[in-house]
């Protein structure tokens, strides 16, 4: 009898013989089949003060959360609030100083399956500086030092992805914007560090679209999963990515 974790084979075909320790023997039919991730969301116009409003930092320390448009807030049980973003996405931070490029940022929080994770980034006076990770939910933003500017937090139209993807091979397709054809965007790998930690990249890979992001305009990315991310050889890391840091 089939088991949840198995592969479907289609047809009454029967496969080569194969050897006795391949660990997804092809029993009957043409597979395995139904290894394609269709992602699809719609993600709100970016917001570069969505988490913090601009303020000062006259010493090291956190910034004041706010839930800016696009995000919402619920509390743990422990009475941590979370800043919960609408779809996984990398945070941005910039300082109104242009000498204010010597500060660190880490961003605490979560990604789309609960992991708790977090990113650091220097800032560039000025100029936006967006995280390595995409995050779902934050719950801190801490800058190293005090600053001549003021900081300010938000995100932007890195998307996260919600599988590992180790190759851009991978992406059979993306569409964007009701548009038939491809589009012609960013995409980043995921990254295999492992442990991770707060300056790796995202576990999983992101994607950002040609165009930016209004809340109206539909991503769909088409994932192909390898056999480690399902089957009988799949792993928690294959399918997800190395353990957030």
């Amino acid at each position: 009898m089939p088991r949840i974790g198995d592969d479907l084979y289609m047809g009454s075909a029967y496969g080569p013989n194969l050897p006795t320790n391949n660990p997804a023997p092809m029993e009957s039919g043409v597979g395995p089949v139904g290894r394609i991730f269709s992602y699809s969301v719609v993600p709100l116009i970016l917001q570069a003060a969505g988490l913090a409003a601009a303020q000062a930092r006259g010493a090291a320390g956190n910034l004041t959360l706010t839930a800016g448009t696009g995000v919402t807030t619920t509390t743990d049980a422990n009475g941590t609030v979370r800043y919960v973003l609408d779809v996984p996405r990398c945070v941005t931070v910039k300082s109104s100083d242009a000498g204010d490029t010597t500060q660190t940022v880490t961003v605490s929080g979560y990604d789309l399956y609960g992991q708790a994770m977090t990113a650091r980034v220097t800032l560039n006076g000025t100029t936006t500086v967006p995280t390595l990770k995409a995050f779902k939910s934050v719950t801190q933003i801490a800058v190293s030092a005090a600053t001549a500017g003021n900081v300010q937090a938000g995100y932007n139209d890195r998307l996260g992805l919600p599988v590992a993807v180790s190759n851009a091979v991978y992406v059979i397709s993306v569409k964007w914007n009701s548009t038939l054809a491809q589009d012609a965007g960013t995409f980043v790998a995921a990254v295999a560090t492992d442990p991770a930690t707060a300056l790796t990249g995202d576990v999983r890979g992101l994607y950002t679209p040609s165009s930016a992001a209004d809340g109206a305009k539909r991503l769909v990315v088409n994932i192909a999963l390898t056999d480690e991310a399902v089957g009988p050889r799949a792993t928690r890391v294959g399918a997800f990515g190395v353990t957030q840091a």
